[in-house]
């Protein structure tokens, strides 16, 4: 393990003002993404999507970081300069998606684990030599009466603890994910309790893996209702709640909690982590963003797949990157998304 190494990746992303694009979405995601604008997902088509997002000028302004796919880290501008490399000349460090994909967990087959342990050192050799300086893995949690269940809290733990020892042996920063489902009625206290649950199982299970914590990015989703549930707390209550649950699961060590968006509104998620910055000016960790569909779905509409549409799409990207990294010093308004 080269404490170094690590030291160096998490203080050129753990910047204020700053936060992280991921931009891994697999094949099949962005296929899904693509149909809503009418545009086939070719290889060609997600090569100059990622394009449009990876030499967006000054985007390190506001941008520390950038999770790739497999497939983009392999990937070249249309002058042939690798992306990764790209990235680096311009200040973002490079990061991958390393987990692959979900699978029904074997004693509980209404819940999905996460799978990609095997040959994962092997493949982080090949990711480091490409440029590749951290890397994530998601796992998830369905909330119901029954859900989730303790044996999936264990199994996403363990996992996620493998392969946070695994990338750290390696020299990459691993980000680790537990995202609890937005999908459902749940309430936001509903969420809170699970949450917690979860969060102290994985940090459980970094600590008996021997994970460093100063060299880990926790990327948690925000503790809110359900996207069903029938009232939608202020952004002050998910804050306040929020921090309230990470003071309580997250040691002082961790350098940086980047929130995920997932599913919430692009306003929405930038209000969340604008209103934990106006309620506490002194945390114990950095507190950004790791945000896809919330910094890239103004940027993928404004594109619709068309090669006039670049620089548009650009634009669209960087305001909405310029609005979270405002939130992150607690400095946006609602005025400013018009």
């Amino acid at each position: 393990m080269s404490i170094a190494e690590l030291a160096k990746t998490i203080q050129e992303i753990a910047i204020p003002g700053k936060g992280i694009l991921a931009a891994d979405e697999s094949n099949g995601t962005i296929a899904k993404r693509f149909k809503q604008i009418d545009v086939e997902s070719t290889e060609e088509n997600r090569r100059a999507y990622r394009e449009i997002l990876i030499t967006a000028p000054k985007l390190s302004k506001f941008i520390s970081g950038m999770i790739l796919y497999e497939e983009t880290l392999g990937q070249k501008t249309k002058d042939g300069v690798p992306f990764p490399e790209y990235l680096a000349k311009h200040g973002i460090v490079p990061g991958i998606k390393v987990d692959e994909g979900k699978i029904p967990l074997e004693c509980s087959p209404e819940e999905e684990v996460t799978q990609g342990l095997d040959g994962l050192p092997e493949r982080l050799i090949q990711y480091k030599d490409k440029g590749a300086r951290f890397a994530k893995w998601r796992a998830v949690y369905t909330v119901s009466d029954i859900y989730p269940s303790q044996i999936l809290i264990k199994t996403n733990a363990i996992q996620l603890a493998r392969y946070a020892a695994i990338c750290q042996n390696q020299g990459i920063v691993p980000i680790v994910e537990p995202e609890v489902l937005i999908d459902g009625d749940h309430s936001l206290d509903k969420c809170a309790q699970v949450t917690e649950k979860v969060q102290h199982a994985v940090f459980y299970a970094l600590h008996q893996y021997g994970v460093k914590l100063e060299y880990i990015i926790l990327k948690p989703s925000m503790v809110i209702a359900g996207a069903d549930y029938q009232l939608k707390p202020p952004a002050e209550v998910v804050a306040r709640e929020t921090i309230k649950l990470m003071k309580r699961t997250v040691p002082a060590a961790v350098p940086s909690i980047n929130f995920l968006s997932g599913g919430l509104s692009n306003e929405d998620a930038t209000a969340y982590l604008n209103a934990m910055h106006k309620l506490e000016k002194c945390l114990p960790w950095y507190v950004s963003f790791s945000y896809g569909r919330a910094l890239q779905s103004d940027c993928l509409k404004a594109w619709a797949g068309k090669r006039e549409n670049f620089k548009k799409a650009q634009k669209a990207l960087l305001r909405r990157a310029k609005l979270n990294g405002l939130a992150t010093k607690g400095k946006y308004s609602e005025r400013l998304e018009k």
